[in-house]
This record gives C-alpha cells, sequence and structure tokens, in this order.
C-alpha cells in the first residue's frame, strides 16, 4: 500500500498557520508526499524544512542542512505539532536568510 500524498489544502494550511505567527518570509507548496518549506526568490527557493506525510494523520520532520541535504529529525505527529516543534526548539532553522 503506498503512502498518502500531501493536498494542496495541506500546503494551504501550512501558510496559513506560518503567516499567522508572523512567519511571512516563509512559503509552503505541495509536492508529492511533502509540504516544504521555503523562502527566498521562486526561482531559487531556500529551503528550510519539510513535514513528509507519513500516514493519513501523522507527518514527520525534517530539516534542511547548510548544505542543502535533508536531515530526518525523528520527531513524527499531527503537522500542527510538528510546526509548534520546530518554531520552538529548532527556530534558527525558520529564520529569514538574507
Amino acid at each position: 500500500m503506498s503512502k498518502p500524498s500531501a493536498s494542496p489544502e495541506h500546503a494551504a494550511s501550512v501558510r496559513a498557520y506560518l503567516a499567522a505567527e508572523g512567519m511571512s518570509h516563509l512559503r509552503a507548496r505541495k509536492y508529492g508526499q511533502l509540504v516544504i518549506i521555503e523562502s527566498g526568490p521562486g526561482a531559487g527557493p531556500i529551503a528550510h524544512a519539510r513535514l513528509r506525510r507519513d500516514t493519513v494523520h501523522l507527518w514527520t520532520l525534517e530539516i534542511a542542512t547548510h548544505t542543502g541535504r535533508w536531515e530526518k529529525t525523528g520527531f513524527r505527529g499531527p503537522w500542527q505539532d510538528l510546526l509548534k516543534l520546530l518554531m520552538t526548539d529548532f527556530p534558527w532553522t525558520l529564520a529569514p536568510i538574507e
């Protein structure tokens, strides 16, 4: 059985959540099972983090390294909980890059 895909509504919900938290420099987009959180220009986006849909209700959190690779964190849960965790425990990953 294949993993469920993320939907455009998931990306829109993540965008709204980030905007409500004052992180207007970030955007979210859907890509297969992923909702990718990024900033910067559309032609050369800077990856910050991504949520990977694991089951119908559970997601996993991955964070971009300084080299542009993805690092699994081992955290799994509802996407709202993972975003709270990201903002409280790993705030530097969401900081604006100038």
